[in-house]
């Protein structure tokens, strides 16, 4: 099972980018898409029909903004819409395909940058999520796939010094990575690569990603259980459809 997630940052523009075409090449079993910030009526979603994708879109009330899919070789069992929060459902957050024999959830975690109300609302997504997989696929078979606008150890950013006080970095969010990680998942990436300077999202200003001047905050985390079932987790830097780039998890399952 071959999964992708990228962090598209508007998928009429990555479409006009031959974003279909990459995605047809590379052909993955599931890819999970975040920030698509349109609605199914505002782009041909029957392209990713066309190249055999079963399609789930679950775009933010607020148009132009935010919002994950699913695009699923095989029809999932199951379809769940959100985390049952409004006040993070309205955004588009939280896209779960059940399968036969694993989970694959699509996520957006919200940025903090814009400001104090924002990195509140952050904060308590991060209590809500945590609390949401707890009860609910706790000792279930899980890929959470998504950006999670969180470097969780100094290897994961460009520049831990200066940004030590800045959102995506704070050590509160740091921590709440380390306990989520210790309700039995796994960072893939870092199981398979343990090398600095590995990215997924590079800033549109002063020429970051030619600099590779990055964050590393886009992640499958699997369940610890499926650890051995990994059999590559890597970035796939050089596509350029977005300021993020996707990610590529290969499980033998």
């Amino acid at each position: 099972m071959k999964i992708i997630s990228y962090n598209i940052n508007g998928i009429r523009a990555a479409i006009k980018k031959k974003f279909i075409n990459w995605l047809e090449d590379i052909n993955p079993d599931i890819i999970c898409l975040q920030e698509i910030k349109a609605t199914p009526q505002q782009f041909d979603s029957k392209q990713f029909e066309s190249i055999g994708y079963k399609c789930f879109w679950y775009p933010a009330e607020k148009r132009g903004y935010s919002g994950v899919a699913i695009l699923s070789k095989k029809r999932p069992e199951k379809i769940i819409y959100g985390c049952g929060e409004k006040i993070f459902d309205d955004e588009g957050r939280v896209l779960i395909a059940k399968y036969k024999n694993i989970n694959v959830l699509s996520c957006y975690f919200p940025s903090g940058t814009s400001g104090s109300s924002r990195q509140l609302y952050k904060m308590n997504f991060l209590k809500v999520f945590y609390k949401f997989i707890d009860e609910n696929f706790k000792g279930q078979n899980c890929v959470i796939s998504g950006d999670f606008n969180i470097c969780h150890k100094a290897i994961d950013i460009h520049n831990p010094v200066s940004n030590k006080n800045s959102s995506g970095f704070l050590p509160e969010e740091r921590d709440w990575m380390s306990g989520f990680l210790r309700l039995g998942f796994v960072d893939t990436f870092r199981e398979k690569n343990l090398s600095p300077h590995q990215y997924s999202w590079w800033s549109y200003r002063a020429n970051s990603r030619l600099k590779n001047k990055g964050w590393r905050i886009d992640y499958h985390m699997l369940s610890k259980v499926l650890t051995n079932k990994i059999n590559e987790a890597k970035i796939l830097q050089d596509v350029h459809h977005s300021d993020h780039c996707p990610i590529l998890l290969d499980l033998n399952i």
